[in-house]
């Protein structure tokens, strides 16, 4: 497979996987909602998961971001 035929389908896969993650936090919202209100009630371990969810979102978000960019072919400019 050439170059731009592989970068299309990673942009693809991660803006399918960005979407699904967004649409997994609509549907699951009172579960992690739950998740966070144990929290306060005591469970300190439980902190770590809306952490985590922020740390996926981020990781995935931005890579599809940065590869849709890139096969459009915006680069950023570097001023000296």
């Amino acid at each position: 497979m050439s170059e731009n035929k592989t970068s299309v389908l990673s942009v693809l896969i991660l803006g399918v996987l960005s979407i699904a993650l967004y649409i997994s936090l609509y549907v699951f919202n009172d579960e992690i909602l739950a998740i966070a209100t144990q929290v306060q009630a005591g469970d300190k371990a439980l902190f770590l998961v809306p952490i985590a969810i922020a740390f996926v979102f981020s990781y995935i978000h931005g890579a599809f971001t940065g590869r849709f960019w890139d096969v459009l072919g915006f680069k950023a400019a570097v001023k000296k």
